[in-house]
């Protein structure tokens, strides 16, 4: 089967607001000056097999405790409203705890940062309405941008700056809210059949 571009684009818009990488530059800067240096390869290649193994073993998960992947579709989708709130409100709804580790690659970069509840959420709500080689496509699309903006952050704050930072936000917010309503009113369709 062919790849069809349009699902993939989705995907990787859906997947690049709510994992938010260039939102996240502020606090990458950050985690770069407390533990000196992050290994953008190993962040990059972790959360993207996470997201990947988590696509194809999620739904077993959820079928081990009962739940269908409609119902977890919808819990996604208010997920990905708050996170859309968050962005486009500028308030924070959820807050890792900071880890001083010198495995700050990993945690919390790759996982939860990159790879955390909202994405995977993300991930199995958006394998209820897209095809599974196409969602692969846009995960590994996903994870060359992470690695692109982990490699270059600094470069990426100071042409942007901290205004540009805001802006992208807000406007992947909006879209990402304009998702959420629409993975919601889908699949609670679904959930009534």
């Amino acid at each position: 089967m062919l790849p069809n571009l349009k699902e993939i684009f989705t995907v990787f818009m859906v997947l690049f607001a709510v994992i938010d990488i260039i939102g996240n530059i502020p606090i990458i800067i950050d985690l770069r000056k407390k533990v000196g240096h992050i290994q953008s390869e190993k962040a990059s290649i972790i959360a993207g097999i996470i997201l990947i193994v988590f696509l194809f073993i999620g739904e077993n998960i959820l079928s081990l405790i009962g739940i269908g992947v409609n119902s977890f579709a919808v819990a996604g989708a208010f997920i990905l409203f708050f996170i859309a709130l968050e962005m486009i409100l500028g308030i924070t709804l959820y807050k890792e705890e900071d880890n001083n580790a010198v495995t700050a690659s990993v945690f919390p970069l790759a996982f939860p940062l990159i790879a955390g509840p909202g994405s995977l959420t993300t991930l199995l709500s958006l394998r209820a309405e897209f095809q599974l080689e196409n969602i692969i496509i846009a995960v590994i699309l996903n994870v060359i941008v992470i690695y692109i903006v982990l490699k270059t952050s600094v470069k990426i704050e100071r042409v942007i700056g901290q205004n540009g930072i805001s802006i992208i936000r807000k406007v992947f917010g909006v879209i990402l809210l304009a998702i959420a309503v629409k993975l919601f009113a889908h699949n609670i369709k679904e959930l009534f059949i």
